[in-house]
């Protein structure tokens, strides 16, 4: 699908593809807040919770640590939340985290369901059916525990983000966004990782 030699380049750079990962996801959340406003912010916390589940496995190693690809693009989401906070209130940012929190759990639930189907045993697609199953199954044949650690410490590292980013802007009197944003991600964030490791 990828030309070799940009598959070459990414395995040779993977700090560099980590880089720019972050850099096209937060490209990504301005150009849809841009275009769509509240609405576009929604769409990426939404789109980059079900991208953080579905490459949530995919393990890979950066800057000397191993971590999960879905905790790479897990971090637009704080972006996200934070200009929620600061254009529409806390209100809205704390609807946009109920969205993908109930997403997370709809998503889930109807690929469950999927997973109980039987593939095709037609013989000119069987191999192929059979094959596709395995994946998604692979994918998504998580534990319960699993799943209810993923969503809970998403449920609340997300909340503790709104709270945080708005009792620093009332401390601050709205001044220093930068503070509020880069200290509420941070807290939410070990917070988040504390919860979802030891879950």
């Amino acid at each position: 699908m990828l030309p070799e030699s940009l598959i070459e380049l990414a395995a040779a750079h993977q700090n560099l593809l980590w880089i720019v990962t972050i850099a096209v996801d937060l490209g990504l959340t301005l150009l849809l807040y841009r275009l769509y406003g509240k609405q576009g912010l929604y769409a990426v916390i939404v789109l980059n919770i079900m991208l953080s589940n579905l490459q949530g496995p995919k393990l890979t190693t950066v800057f000397g640590m191993q971590t999960s690809l879905g905790m790479i693009i897990y971090s637009g989401i704080y972006f996200a939340t934070d200009l929620l906070s600061e254009k529409y209130g806390k209100r809205e940012a704390n609807r946009a985290v109920m969205i993908g929190f109930w997403t997370s759990i709809i998503v889930m639930t109807m690929i469950t369901i999927s997973l109980l189907f039987v593939p095709s045993q037609d013989p000119e697609t069987k191999d192929f059916a059979e094959s596709v199953h395995n994946a998604v199954e692979t994918l998504f044949s998580f534990s319960p525990v699993f799943v209810f650690g993923s969503l809970f410490a998403y449920l609340v590292s997300q909340r503790l983000d709104v709270f945080t980013f708005h009792w620093l802007k009332e401390k601050t009197g709205g001044r220093m966004l930068w503070l509020r944003n880069n200290l509420s991600t941070m807290t939410s964030q070990l917070v988040d990782t504390v919860l979802y490791s030891t879950i």
